[in-house]
């Protein structure tokens, strides 16, 4: 079958219709050519003609619709490189241009040294265009593409060539130039906007952008954005003043601001429901000193920590982004804005105000930032803090006139902060510092600064003395629940404060209550107390106080104190009565409380005191403080007890030397936690019961386990610490175990030349910590003139130094060969370093 020509299509658009058996769908029955079936097949062969086009699609034919198709996607391929290249031509435009400067030759002369210039060092025109925009310019596009390419640079040696950039991606240098030759011709934000995703944040994974303005009262309005659905960008046309946003972050806080998700900060954005974990990032707009909007970005999804390099290129875009609104100002039709006036009109409002007020014009520098504020005009009601004439201070700069404003009362942050932010600035007392000569001059007053377009007013009332001293007195009188009264006895006037009115429980507009009609307003049982007062003030003349109950209209009764006094005229007439009334109602019950507590807290003394004195008498009655040497089976005994200076600090502590039936001997020592009668009675119950389970035989590691099976089970939370030794004197054998207690001191005069020595630290638990626990045992035998010394950690224990150090201080104490077994004792009493006021006990043992 023949092709059929472009003029020969048939347009039936019909169903297909099924084919002859044995024929493929489209296929020729005749001999005859294609063109020769279009006038003689009619309409159905045409159609056949149709379907046979139909059914080679899929074996490499074309349709109509994907002919069409193609076309579209063709010319769009166009346009866009159409854009690129003009884009690109105006960067070549202008290196040509500075080209022409520089070598000082013609057009067509200076597009073929480009051209020479490009081959020679192997890379495009447009690329070599770019880096001789930048080498010119030195703006701040091009410290952000030196910054981040020597960064990639740098990032290419730390991977040994690993992580080449892609030779066929634009170079940032281009992407930053063409995206500022696309803002700078476009003709309106939007276009900028575009451009800016297109060549500058698309390469770095950004899929949308907003350039917001700012306005004269801190809103903002959408100027242009991209990447963004348009019903969106509809609703977020305008943001009025006070709505917190992304945007107006950076706009209050005047610095670029990071949030890693848009909807981890908790502030509503544009786009936020399209990419709510995105990362966004806004930064203001600012040009000389003031900021005109903000530029905010938009990423898919987190990103990780960027480079300083990144931050630079954003703010780069973003002073584009101010050059742009600052041509172009935004389209806020349909809003109802405040319109800032000009100059005149400002001049007019200051003039009109009854305050001192400055009309600031702000001063640039020779970079364009923001330096200092001309005094542009000065109201007539002007008032110089220095007590200068208005036109000493008209034209001058701001700290020129005023230097003292950049100290600490912060004045000119706060004018400068307005003008780059234009939210208003109002405080109801700043300080304000000026000179005079050399002497600066402090002042108070009331202080309101706005921006009015590229202006900014700035007003300020000084606080008179009067109203200062009145100010303070309303807020003591507030501060100290104080009314004041006058009373006029001639006219019957009577004149209240505020004060006295919430006082009385009435309304400001209710009528002041005389003072003869006190009583009427008194408890009953505060009459007479009123009449005294009432006589000896309007009776007797003289000025008189008394504090009574006070019953209010809505049923409340206060604790009320009135002080009064008398004014005579010149005749000796009483005229007027002067007074306060105080509310003391808090200090009444704040005097019942204190005296309920202090009788409350005698009566626990007393019980307290009560309660020391019955555990001294108990623990005394079991433990003396001296006792007599003991003589058993061969062993002198001697014991110490030294209780606590404080009768509330008397403790569990405990020393026992009996001979048992066996004639065996028990020596121990113990120390129950805790201080006061539970201890007293708890140290009882332990040493009572380890007598009775010594004198079942068992030895000192057995009769531990069993008392702290005892202390667990058959105490109130008793835990103790003790040492339990048993003496055999057929083998003159010690036997002996430890609960958590410091390990006896051994002084063995044979050897050594008498050095004193700890006995090994066996293994034992606190008593009564756990229901079960197991202790180790030692043997010891004795020599004739062997000193064994049991004691208390109260004899020791201190709170600046370990119980080693406090150990070795007191094993010197006891090293004193002629001494007895009794002087060892008293010494280590009286040479104790301890420092708590614990019990102390000592059970000393001489062997024969």
């Amino acid at each position: 079958m023949e092709t059929q020509r472009p003029d020969e299509s048939v347009l039936d658009d019909g169903p297909p219709e099924a084919a002859p058996e044995g024929e493929a769908p489209g296929a020729d029955t005749s001999a005859a050519s294609t063109a020769d079936l279009v006038p003689h097949g009619g309409a159905r062969q045409g159609k056949r003609l149709y379907e046979g086009r139909l059914y080679e699609g899929p074996r490499g034919g074309e349709t109509s619709l994907g002919r069409l198709a193609a076309t579209v996607e063709r010319l769009r391929r166009e346009v866009r490189e159409a854009h690129a290249a003009a884009e690109g031509r105006a960067l070549i435009e202008m290196a040509k241009g500075i080209l022409v400067e520089r070598l000082g030759c013609g057009p067509a002369q200076a597009a073929r040294q480009l051209a020479v210039l490009a081959d020679q060092a192997g890379v495009s025109r447009l690329e070599l265009a770019a880096d001789l925009i930048d080498q010119a310019s030195r703006d701040r596009l091009t410290e952000a593409a030196r910054e981040f390419l020597t960064r990639a640079g740098q990032d290419w040696e730390h991977t040994g060539g690993r992580t080449q950039p892609d030779k066929d991606a634009p170079s940032l240098s281009v992407r930053l130039r063409t995206a500022e030759s696309g803002a700078l011709a476009a003709s309106d934000t939007q276009a900028v906007a575009e451009s800016l995703l297109e060549h500058a944040l698309s390469p770095l994974g950004a899929t949308g952008v907003a350039i917001w303005a700012a306005g004269t009262d801190s809103s903002l309005t959408l100027a242009g954005c991209a990447g963004f659905a348009a019903e969106e960008a509809a609703r977020w046309h305008y943001v009025p003043p006070g709505v917190a946003t992304l945007a107006r972050k950076a706009l209050t806080e005047r610095r670029t601001v990071w949030f890693p998700s848009a909807a981890e900060a908790g502030m509503p954005t544009l786009g936020r429901r399209q990419a709510p974990d995105g990362c966004r990032v806004t930064a203001p707009a600012g040009n000389g000193g003031r900021i005109l909007g903000v530029l905010e970005i938009c990423w898919p999804g987190p990103l990780e920590p960027q480079p300083p390099q990144v931050e630079r290129q954003i703010e780069a875009l973003a002073e584009l982004c101010a050059h742009t609104l600052d041509t172009h100002a935004p389209d806020t039709s349909g809003i109802q804005q405040t319109r800032p006036p000009g100059i005149p009109e400002l001049v007019d409002f200051a003039d009109g105000l009854l305050d001192s007020a400055l009309v600031l014009v702000p001063h640039l520098d020779a970079e364009g930032r923001l330096a200092d504020f001309r005094i542009h005009h000065v109201s007539s009601h002007f008032v110089d803090p220095a007590g200068r004439p208005r036109s000493a201070v008209a034209g001058a700069m701001l700290l020129e006139a005023y230097p003292l404003a950049m100290g600490e009362s912060g004045l000119f942050e706060k004018i400068e902060h307005v003008h780059a932010t234009g939210e208003p600035f109002r405080a109801e007392r700043m300080v304000l510092r000026a000179m005079v000569g050399q002497v600066p001059l402090t002042v108070e007053a009331s202080v309101s600064i706005s921006r009015h377009g590229e202006n900014v007013l700035l007003i300020w009332r000084v606080q008179d003395e009067a109203a200062r001293l009145a100010r303070v007195l309303q807020h003591a009188q507030r501060l100290g629940r104080i009314g004041g009264f006058e009373e006029n006895l001639v006219t019957g006037e009577i004149v209240w404060n505020s004060q006295l009115f919430a006082l009385h429980g009435l309304p400001q507009g209710a009528s002041p209550i005389p003072l003869e009609q006190l009583p009427a307003h008194t408890h009953p049982d505060d009459e007479a107390a009123i009449g005294r007062f009432l006589r000896t003030l309007l009776h007797h003349r003289r000025p008189a106080s008394v504090a009574f109950r006070l019953r209010r209209a809505d049923g409340i009764v206060r604790h009320i104190r009135v002080v009064a006094e008398p004014a005579l005229d010149a005749e000796g007439r009483l005229v007027v009565v002067r007074g306060a009334y105080q509310d003391v109602s808090a200090q009444h019950w704040t005097e019942v409380a204190l005296g309920a507590t202090r009788d409350q807290l005698a009566q626990t003394e007393q019980q307290a005191a009560e309660r020391n004195r019955m555990a001294l008498q108990l623990q005394r009655a079991i433990m003396p403080p001296t006792r007599g040497p003991i003589e058993a089976e061969g062993l002198h005994i001697a014991v110490r007890y030294r209780p606590a200076e404080e009768d509330h600090l008397v403790g569990g502590d405990w020393y026992d030397a009996v001979v048992l039936p066996s004639r065996q001997v028990l020596l121990s020592v113990g120390d129950v936690a805790g201080h006061g009668i539970e201890a007293a009675t708890g140290m009882v119950v332990l040493r009572n019961a380890l007598r009775g389970l010594a004198t079942t035989g068992a030895g000192p590691a057995q009769i531990l386990t069993w008392l702290n099976t005892v202390a667990h089970h058959l105490t109130e939370n008793v835990t103790a610490t003790a040492v339990c030794g048993i003496y055999d004197p057929d083998t003159r054998t010690l036997r002996w175990a430890r609960a958590g207690h410091p390990p006896p001191v051994l002084l063995r005069e044979g050897e050594g030349e008498g050095k004193a020595t700890t006995l090994p630290l066996v293994g034992g638990l606190l008593l009564g910590a756990l229901p079960e626990a197991k202790y180790e045992e030692e043997q010891l035998r004795l020599e004739t003139g062997d000193i064994l010394l049991m004691y208390t950690d109260g004899l020791i224990e201190r709170r600046d130094r370990s119980l080693q150090e406090s150990l070795d201080q007191l094993m010197a104490v006891v090293q004193d060969p002629d001494a007895t077994l009794e002087q060892r004792l008293d010494r280590m009493l009286t040479y104790s370093n301890s420092d708590t006021d614990d019990d102390t006990c000592i059970v000393g043992v001489r062997m024969g």
